[in-house]
Protein backbone atom coordinates (compact mmCIF):
# COMPACT_ATOMS: atom_id res chain seq x y z
CA UNK A 1 0.00 0.00 0.00
CA UNK A 2 1.41 3.11 -0.89
CA UNK A 3 1.75 5.86 1.95
CA UNK A 4 1.05 9.06 0.41
CA UNK A 5 2.02 12.87 2.20
CA UNK A 6 -1.62 15.45 2.12
CA UNK A 7 -0.12 19.47 3.07
CA UNK A 8 -0.88 22.50 2.62
CA UNK A 9 0.76 24.29 -0.34
CA UNK A 10 3.99 25.72 -0.38
CA UNK A 11 5.44 28.66 -2.46
CA UNK A 12 8.05 26.36 -4.17
CA UNK A 13 5.13 23.91 -5.12
CA UNK A 14 4.22 26.34 -8.28
CA UNK A 15 6.03 24.79 -10.90
CA UNK A 16 4.92 21.31 -9.95
CA UNK A 17 1.48 22.59 -10.29
CA UNK A 18 2.37 24.15 -13.35
CA UNK A 19 3.64 20.81 -14.48
CA UNK A 20 0.20 18.70 -12.92
CA UNK A 21 -2.30 21.55 -14.89
CA UNK A 22 -0.18 20.40 -18.10
CA UNK A 23 -0.54 16.85 -17.89
CA UNK A 24 -3.77 16.53 -16.24
CA UNK A 25 -5.85 19.30 -18.56
CA UNK A 26 -3.54 20.39 -21.15
CA UNK A 27 -2.74 16.61 -22.82
CA UNK A 28 -6.84 16.51 -23.02
CA UNK A 29 -7.50 19.23 -24.91
CA UNK A 30 -8.55 21.86 -21.72
CA UNK A 31 -7.46 25.39 -20.92
CA UNK A 32 -5.02 25.09 -17.44
CA UNK A 33 -5.50 27.70 -14.55
CA UNK A 34 -3.61 30.60 -15.69
CA UNK A 35 0.04 31.19 -13.84
CA UNK A 36 -1.29 34.40 -11.97
CA UNK A 37 -3.82 32.21 -10.54
CA UNK A 38 -1.80 29.27 -9.67
CA UNK A 39 0.94 31.44 -7.73
CA UNK A 40 -1.24 33.11 -5.86
CA UNK A 41 -2.75 30.55 -4.39
CA UNK A 42 0.97 29.12 -4.04
CA UNK A 43 1.53 32.79 -1.85
CA UNK A 44 -2.10 33.77 -0.20
CA UNK A 45 -4.58 30.88 -0.12
CA UNK A 46 -2.47 28.07 1.10
CA UNK A 47 -4.51 27.67 4.38
CA UNK A 48 -7.27 26.00 2.03
CA UNK A 49 -5.24 24.85 -1.21
CA UNK A 50 -3.86 21.06 -0.67
CA UNK A 51 -1.33 19.10 -2.69
CA UNK A 52 -1.01 15.17 -2.25
CA UNK A 53 2.62 13.63 -3.20
CA UNK A 54 3.74 10.19 -3.27
CA UNK A 55 7.10 9.40 -2.64
CA UNK A 56 7.83 13.58 -2.55
CA UNK A 57 5.92 14.10 -5.71
CA UNK A 58 2.69 15.88 -6.24
CA UNK A 59 -0.24 13.72 -7.93
CA UNK A 60 -2.73 15.71 -7.18
CA UNK A 61 -3.99 18.79 -5.61
CA UNK A 62 -7.14 21.37 -4.78
CA UNK A 63 -7.29 24.63 -5.27
CA UNK A 64 -9.81 27.44 -3.31
CA UNK A 65 -10.12 30.55 -1.71
CA UNK A 66 -12.27 31.92 0.93
CA UNK A 67 -14.09 35.18 0.73
CA UNK A 68 -15.66 36.27 4.32
CA UNK A 69 -17.89 33.01 4.50
CA UNK A 70 -17.85 31.50 1.56
CA UNK A 71 -15.41 29.03 -0.23
CA UNK A 72 -14.73 28.58 -3.50
CA UNK A 73 -13.26 25.42 -4.69
CA UNK A 74 -11.83 25.97 -8.35
CA UNK A 75 -9.85 23.06 -9.08
CA UNK A 76 -9.17 19.37 -7.92
CA UNK A 77 -7.29 17.35 -9.84
CA UNK A 78 -5.38 13.68 -9.72
CA UNK A 79 -3.46 12.29 -12.03
CA UNK A 80 -5.19 10.01 -14.08
CA UNK A 81 -3.12 7.10 -12.82
CA UNK A 82 -4.00 7.82 -9.06
CA UNK A 83 -7.81 8.47 -9.98
CA UNK A 84 -9.11 5.09 -8.04
CA UNK A 85 -6.64 5.51 -5.35
CA UNK A 86 -6.43 7.65 -1.89
CA UNK A 87 -5.27 10.53 -3.47
CA UNK A 88 -8.96 11.89 -3.94
CA UNK A 89 -10.52 11.14 -0.46
CA UNK A 90 -7.01 12.61 1.13
CA UNK A 91 -7.46 16.24 -1.09
CA UNK A 92 -11.11 16.28 0.02
CA UNK A 93 -9.99 15.45 3.83
CA UNK A 94 -7.93 18.06 3.80
CA UNK A 95 -10.67 20.76 2.33
CA UNK A 96 -13.14 19.75 4.46
CA UNK A 97 -10.87 20.24 7.68
CA UNK A 98 -9.93 23.71 6.36
CA UNK A 99 -13.57 25.23 4.91
CA UNK A 100 -15.78 23.48 8.09
CA UNK A 101 -14.83 25.75 11.20
CA UNK A 102 -14.58 29.12 8.75
CA UNK A 103 -17.63 29.01 6.03
CA UNK A 104 -21.45 28.73 5.33
CA UNK A 105 -20.64 26.80 2.05
CA UNK A 106 -18.37 26.22 -0.57
CA UNK A 107 -19.14 26.87 -4.58
CA UNK A 108 -17.84 24.53 -7.66
CA UNK A 109 -18.18 25.35 -10.99
CA UNK A 110 -18.54 22.22 -13.74
CA UNK A 111 -18.83 21.36 -16.92
CA UNK A 112 -22.70 20.14 -17.98
CA UNK A 113 -20.92 17.10 -19.81
CA UNK A 114 -18.46 16.16 -16.85
CA UNK A 115 -20.18 13.56 -15.52
CA UNK A 116 -17.60 12.58 -12.98
CA UNK A 117 -17.44 15.63 -11.28
CA UNK A 118 -21.08 16.65 -11.04
CA UNK A 119 -21.49 13.13 -9.50
CA UNK A 120 -18.95 13.53 -7.12
CA UNK A 121 -20.10 16.97 -6.51
CA UNK A 122 -23.71 15.46 -5.48
CA UNK A 123 -21.71 12.75 -3.41
CA UNK A 124 -20.23 15.45 -1.22
CA UNK A 125 -23.77 17.07 -0.75
CA UNK A 126 -23.78 19.57 -3.30
CA UNK A 127 -27.05 21.03 -5.13
CA UNK A 128 -26.82 22.45 -8.95
CA UNK A 129 -27.87 26.01 -8.20
CA UNK A 130 -27.46 27.48 -12.05
CA UNK A 131 -26.05 27.71 -15.48
CA UNK A 132 -23.57 30.09 -15.75
CA UNK A 133 -23.38 31.40 -19.38
CA UNK A 134 -19.48 32.53 -21.02
CA UNK A 135 -18.22 31.54 -17.79
CA UNK A 136 -14.94 31.26 -18.78
CA UNK A 137 -15.71 33.10 -22.64
CA UNK A 138 -17.65 32.58 -24.97
CA UNK A 139 -19.20 29.32 -25.41
CA UNK A 140 -17.94 27.94 -21.64
CA UNK A 141 -21.10 27.60 -19.73
CA UNK A 142 -20.87 25.97 -16.23
CA UNK A 143 -23.03 24.65 -13.74
CA UNK A 144 -22.44 26.40 -10.36
CA UNK A 145 -23.26 24.26 -7.29
CA UNK A 146 -23.06 24.54 -3.73
CA UNK A 147 -22.21 22.93 -0.50
CA UNK A 148 -24.11 24.39 2.64
CA UNK A 149 -22.99 24.64 6.23
CA UNK A 150 -25.25 21.25 7.25
CA UNK A 151 -23.37 18.99 3.82
CA UNK A 152 -20.05 20.41 5.22
CA UNK A 153 -20.63 19.35 8.67
CA UNK A 154 -21.82 15.97 7.15
CA UNK A 155 -18.57 15.80 5.34
CA UNK A 156 -16.57 16.88 7.97
CA UNK A 157 -17.94 13.52 10.21
CA UNK A 158 -17.56 11.34 7.48
CA UNK A 159 -14.20 12.55 6.42
CA UNK A 160 -12.93 11.84 10.79
CA UNK A 161 -14.68 8.60 10.30
CA UNK A 162 -11.82 7.34 7.75
CA UNK A 163 -8.87 9.57 9.94
CA UNK A 164 -9.25 12.25 7.41
CA UNK A 165 -10.54 14.89 9.60
CA UNK A 166 -11.27 15.80 12.67
CA UNK A 167 -14.89 15.53 14.02
CA UNK A 168 -14.76 19.39 15.36
CA UNK A 169 -17.38 20.74 17.73
CA UNK A 170 -19.39 23.60 15.33
CA UNK A 171 -23.34 23.18 15.93
CA UNK A 172 -25.41 23.69 12.86
CA UNK A 173 -26.07 27.22 11.93
CA UNK A 174 -23.30 28.49 14.38
CA UNK A 175 -20.61 30.21 13.01
CA UNK A 176 -16.97 28.64 13.99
Amino acid sequence: MRSYTVRALERDDFAALMRLEDEIFANDGEAVLGAYYVRLCCEFFRSTCFVVLDAGQPVGYVLSFVQEREAYCTTLAVLPRYQRSRVLHLLLGALVKALAPRVDSCWFTVKHDNAAARALQRGLGAQEVEVRRDFYGGGDDRIVSRIDRSALLLLRKRYARLGLADAGTERLGSAA
